[in-house]
């Protein structure tokens, strides 16, 4: 099984990511990950990658696939797959869908979040990443508790390019090149749509009432590995 998780930045993306992770024992790809861990490397594409991104700009088509292809080379990533902000444009997508038919696959559903900008600001900047485990909450919607996270509070850090300036452009990028792409599954009927306005609870249980029909064949993909 192969989801693809779209919405804006702040939609809550990574959050309901992270739920299906752990509940269903599959593996996320987030391409703010990948890049951030590029970044982190200190490397000249870290650096290149940094300063697009503080921009409020989308990473470049050849960079991100091909940080894509390394992944789905392993086998542990065999239909098992959540794309936590991938694919971004048109391109990508059928960039996507060729790499997983060379290696008979393909995506199982695609689920897009939606929220407005308003929405979208206040959460982005009351957002807290974990640096030891990755995990994100908010300071107005998603407090860090002891019942849900593990890690010291010194490890929530505030992303360098969450100001509401940057972000801003960020969602302008998005309408403007990534929310066409849903009109490309909505034509091989793989896409649902959620208002991601609602509670964080309520819109995970209307994500795994989507999902289940299709979790059997997850348990059988398991039973063959």
């Amino acid at each position: 099984m192969h989801i693809i998780l779209f919405g804006p930045p702040g939609a809550g993306k990574g959050t309901q990511a992270d739920n299906l992770v752990k509940d269903l024992n599959i593996i996320k790809i987030s391409t703010g990950d990948l890049l951030r861990t590029e970044i982190e490397k200190g490397s000249n594409l870290g650096s290149e990658i940094k300063e697009i991104i503080d921009k409020g700009q989308l990473v470049p088509n050849n960079i991100i696939s091909n940080l894509i292809k390394l992944k789905l080379k392993s086998q542990n990533y065999r239909k098992r797959i959540i794309f936590d902000g991938y694919p971004r444009n048109i391109l990508q997508a059928k960039d996507l869908d060729d790499q997983l038919l060379k290696n008979k696959q393909n995506i199982s559903l695609v689920i897009s979040l939606h929220v407005n900008e308003k929405v979208v600001i206040k959460r982005i900047l009351g957002r807290q990443v974990c640096s030891k485990c990755g995990l994100t909450f908010n300071e107005f919607s998603n407090l860090s508790t002891k019942n849900n996270h593990n890690c010291d509070k010194f490890f929530l850090k505030k992303r360098s390019d969450d100001n509401e300036k940057t972000i801003k452009k960020r969602f302008v990028v998005y309408n403007q090149e990534t929310f066409p792409i849903l009109n490309y599954y909505r034509k091989q009927n793989l896409l649902h749509e959620i208002d991601g306005m609602k509670e964080i609870g309520s819109i995970y249980k209307e994500i795994r009432a989507i999902i289940r029909p299709i979790e059997g064949w997850l348990y059988i993909a398991y039973s063959y590995k």
